[in-house]
């Protein structure tokens, strides 16, 4: 009990009710300005980087992002087309935010400034921004024809057969900001999960100020390791899994364009031949 008032456990989030007690009026301003400096960070590092373009030689930092979007151009390229430059940015920017929004784990920070990842609120709005996103252009690309029949796949079956497929098509298209957000969601919240069980057995053994003493600097060395482990490799590695399947969602949204008898308006069928 003592603990737990010291040390708030994982998942307690502040709020604050801006238009009464109603669900959509009730906001974690923790999450609201952790966000918020991710939000900052990723908006100066773009701007700062694009101030310095032509001004003399490349520093380090803009030959990094220019590698990041020049990897990420060549993923849009290969699992989209070469219609779907506008894909770039939109992963760009969300890698770059869940990064910075990751990585602030790792400084001494104190409440309200914790990982926005590790609410569930802010993974499910980024998972259904993206999922809306990607059915705008399978719409804008298949037609909303071509568009209702993706989820009869798979196409090689008879048409009777594909019918039978709709339930479960639609249950994965469904499931995809569901994964997406949790995915993310449970691996950040489980690295503060873990740092407060570190703190909590840290205080339970060392009780009398001195263990304290003598505990404190090995605590301190296992919670840096940690720390750099979950929050600089994990971090960044469920930043680039967030942004890949970001792209492999656009990637799925065109599936049966290539297909001859699905009803592809004009429009669509200009782009097809643009992308072959």
């Amino acid at each position: 009990m003592i603990v737990s008032a010291l040390i708030p456990p994982p998942g307690t989030h502040p709020t604050i009710q801006v238009c009464g007690s109603a669900f959509l009026c009730t906001f974690n301003y923790d999450t609201l300005i952790s966000s918020a400096i991710a939000i900052v960070a990723t908006l100066a590092l773009g701007f700062g980087v694009a101030y310095r373009l032509g001004k003399g030689k490349p520093g380090r930092l803009q030959m990094v992002l220019e590698l990041l979007l020049g990897y990420i151009r060549g993923l849009v390229k290969e699992m989209i087309g070469e219609d779907a430059g506008f894909v770039t940015p939109i992963a760009a920017t969300i890698f770059i935010f869940v990064l910075f929004a990751n990585w602030l784990d790792f400084f001494p920070l104190t409440a309200p400034v914790e990982p926005a990842a590790a609410d569930i609120n802010l993974t499910i709005a980024m998972a259904i921004a993206v999922i809306v996103i990607v059915q705008w252009y399978s719409i804008h690309v298949l037609g909303f024809r071509g568009y209702l029949r993706r989820f009869t796949k798979p196409f090689e079956l008879p048409l009777p057969a594909r019918i039978l497929f709709t339930p479960l098509n639609i249950i994965e298209e469904i499931a995809k900001p569901l994964s997406l957000a949790l995915r993310l969601f449970g691996n950040i919240f489980g690295g503060l999960v873990m740092v407060f069980l570190l703190t909590l057995g840290y205080v339970a053994f060392a009780g009398s100020s001195v263990l304290q003493t003598v505990a404190s600097p090995f605590w301190i060395i296992v919670l840096t390791g940690w720390k750099l482990f979950d929050v600089f490799l994990i971090g960044t590695i469920q930043a680039f899994i967030f942004m890949l399947l970001t792209i492999i969602y656009f990637g799925m949204a065109r599936e049966g364009l290539e297909e001859e008898h699905h009803g592809a308006s004009p429009h669509t069928s200009e782009l097809r031949r643009e992308s072959t």
